[in-house]
């Protein structure tokens, strides 16, 4: 028996979310709708023109390792945060969600600890503005082996291939628990990042990933043929699992050549941020417990469901309650 049923290595970013109009973003030069790394300067502008902040502990993949531990599975997150106010918050608020957050904020060094603008419009669409700070900076170093050793699924982010160090973490968080029995995964993240390193994230996926999620767009992006059901192949062709979440037009899992496509509700969100973070919670506690691909996938669409219907990238029901709801537990 393993400690940790799901071990998440990604970036520990604080989230600082407020509503704002079209016409803020029109006026600070915000692109909507996506996510624009920005520098230091830049970081500190935003947050002052912001009203309303809701702060909380943020990251694709540990947004996702919490939705993971509200469903009452043993998760820990490998990060990076900085001796500072904003880390100790960080990791003590993932401490308090019942992860165990692994490694100590790091004294000393100039670069402070991660965080995210993210400004929310009123059709629910998000515009995130990142800091990267001391989060991008974690490398092999950081990870520890007695945790990935002991984690039945490891869950990479893809944010973090921007850097040669965080390729070399994610081989040795791979690598290591897979060579103990488990399973490692990783969330493309963003068709952008993929661009940039197109090469290495194929070579990853099929030498290295028994699992990969991403949406439309980012599958898309990794063999860029013009047509998903052909890009979704390619990937199958070289992963076991591909998990591709397509907004409103639902779900498609393929895993060794079946595929499993799952309808989703259309609704209005109050709040974009986290749907695919939760979507992958879901989904994950599914494999996790041999939930086959049908039900796997339904897990993840009403995790997803759940986080969009407020703001914050976190879920607020009780996840375990909710799944009872709706029979699939």
């Amino acid at each position: 028996m393993k400690k940790y049923k799901v071990v998440g290595i990604g970036n520990a970013v604080v989230d600082v979310i407020s509503r704002a109009e079209d016409t803020f973003l029109n006026l600070m030069g915000i692109e909507k709708g996506i996510m624009q790394l920005v520098e230091q300067d830049r970081g500190q502008t935003l947050y002052a023109a912001m009203e309303g902040r809701v702060q909380t502990p943020g990251g694709s993949v540990a947004n996702t390792i919490a939705g993971v531990g509200t469903l009452g599975l043993p998760t820990a997150f490998i990060g990076r945060v900085h001796d500072d106010a904003l880390g100790h918050f960080y990791a003590d608020a993932m401490t308090k969600e019942g992860i165990d957050f692994v490694n100590a904020p790091v004294e000393g060094g100039e670069l402070p600890t991660s965080r995210s603008m993210i400004f929310v419009s009123p059709d629910g669409e998000r515009s995130m503005n990142t800091y990267l700070g001391i989060s991008a900076e974690l490398g092999p170093d950081d990870v520890d082996e007695d945790v990935t050793k002991q984690a039945e699924i490891v869950f990479l982010e893809g944010y973090l291939f921007d850097k040669d160090k965080g390729k070399d973490a994610f081989l040795r968080a791979a690598r290591t628990c897979r060579a103990a029995g488990g399973l490692a995964g990783i969330a493309i993240s963003d068709p952008f990042c993929v661009e940039r390193h197109r090469g290495d994230f194929l070579t990853l996926i099929a030498n290295e990933m028994d699992y990969v999620i991403g949406n439309e767009a980012e599958i898309r992006s990794l063999y860029q043929n013009d047509d998903l059901d052909g890009d979704l192949k390619a990937v199958s062709d070289i992963c076991p699992l591909v998990v591709c979440t397509r907004s409103g037009d639902g779900v498609t899992i393929i895993r060794e050549g079946t595929r499993t496509d799952i309808p989703v509700e259309k609704i209005v969100p109050v709040d974009a941020t986290g749907a695919g973070d939760q979507f992958a919670a879901g989904f994950l506690y599914g494999l996790a417990t041999g939930a086959d691909m049908e039900l796997a996938g339904r897990m993840g669409c009403v995790a997803a469901t759940e986080v969009i219907s407020h703001m914050g990238p976190r879920p607020e029901a009780n996840m375990q309650a909710l799944f009872r709801q709706k029979g699939l537990i």
